[in-house]
């Protein structure tokens, strides 16, 4: 059976919008939502919040990718680029940086047209060194022809499985202007169908040697932040991507090896978009918990050691603190920490878990349980 590509009429696909009609509405009635709980916030706690899924969908898009990344590096680096709080952050890697800059071009400037240098830019920015891995690419190009047929695989090497085999490369200028030019041109196609419809596109034409993924999922970001008409994140596509990642690779090939109706992968798009603004309500909550717990320590504030403490604490912090723990994150001594954990309890912003001696722990304690 052919690759949709190399049907008669590609790249005109079609989709049953009757179908379509009843999850589109969903999730569309979701993302108002969202984008309503979140404009009663603050603009701080929207940063955050903007953070928080900023990061996931940095970290996730690579994941897919089976690439892993240091989520605090990714913060690190979003924070800095936004103009947030990046106190007690590391600092980022050069290739952290390449991929957060094509992110938030993505999200920041979804109103600029998607054009072939812009994709070129994006491209040297997820391969700074010229290489993916240990091997040399071209970078901030459409993939020549010596470097061979393109195929879409995934699974560990040596037991990789391929799903489909991309244009060859002499259709790849004009397969890019084809996509370019429908996707910049105003259309009467809803935003989130044209964020699914622009993922398989840009993925079935596989136009670079490396990174046609993540940036085919920055596309479909771009795409949807159109769609909310806001520059700032709260549900990651990818992070929900990468958690049904096996659907996700079966459902792209199946569409590749079917003829030219893409509603079964349109369907499933949309269904992976309503699981990824449903999570967005944990990540919303814990936002909520933050600003809570804050208003109550602020009516005596805490010095700025206990301050990057608590803030650790409250983003991605692993198991229960410890008068170590504390020492090495305010870099301070122990005797420091001892009195400033000392301080915390007395007002309970802490809580002495279970246990004594050298295994003595704390939590943060919920904001109802701060006294006044």
């Amino acid at each position: 059976m052919p690759y949709i590509h190399e049907l008669p009429g590609w790249p005109t696909v079609t989709w049953d919008s009757e179908a379509l009609a009843a999850p589109l509405a969903a999730v569309r009635h979701e993302q108002g939502r969202l984008l309503g709980k979140m404009e009663a916030l603050g603009f701080d706690l929207r940063s955050e919040a903007s953070l928080i899924v900023l990061t996931a969908d940095v970290v996730k898009s690579s994941a897919i990718e089976g690439e892993t990344l240091d989520a605090d590096e990714v913060r690190s680096s979003i924070a800095r680029r936004l103009g947030l709080d990046t106190a007690g952050l590391p600092q980022p890697s050069r290739s952290v940086e390449g991929i957060v800059e094509m992110m938030l071009d993505a999200t920041q400037h979804f109103a600029a047209e998607l054009t072939d240098e812009r994709l070129y830019g994006w491209h040297a920015s997820l391969f700074p060194t010229g290489r993916s891995g240990m091997n040399r690419i071209a970078v901030g190009q459409w993939r020549p022809a010596e470097a061979g047929p393109m195929q879409v695989v995934s699974g560990p090497i040596g037991k990789e499985r391929v799903h489909f085999e991309a244009p060859a490369a002499e259709r790849l200028a004009e397969e890019m202007n084809k996509f370019l030019s429908w996707f910049n041109e105003p259309s009467p196609i809803d935003p989130v169908l044209k964020a699914g419809l622009a993922h398989f596109w840009f993925v079935t034409i596989h136009p670079f040697e490396d990174g046609n993924g993540r940036i085919a999922r920055a596309i479909a970001d771009l795409s949807l932040a159109r769609a909310d008409g806001v520059k700032e994140r709260f549900y990651s596509m990818s992070a929900q991507i990468e958690a049904d990642r096996k659907t996700y690779y079966s459902e792209l090939e199946q569409s590749q090896r079917g003829d030219l109706d893409v509603t079964a992968w349109l369907l499933w798009f949309l269904e992976c978009l309503g699981r990824a603004i449903a999570a967005s309500d944990e990540r919303l909550a814990g936002v909520l918990r933050k600003s809570r717990l804050w208003e109550r320590i602020n009516r005596r504030p805490v010095n700025e050691r206990q301050r990057l403490v608590i803030n650790r604490m409250l983003s991605d912090f692993q198991g229960f603190l410890t008068t170590s723990k504390y020492a090495k994150l305010a870099k301070c001594s122990a005797d420091t920490a001892l009195r400033d954990l000392k301080e915390l309890l007395d007002r309970s912003i802490i809580v002495q878990n279970p246990g004594g001696g050298r295994s003595t722990s704390y939590r943060l304690a919920e904001p109802e349980e701060i006294g006044e």
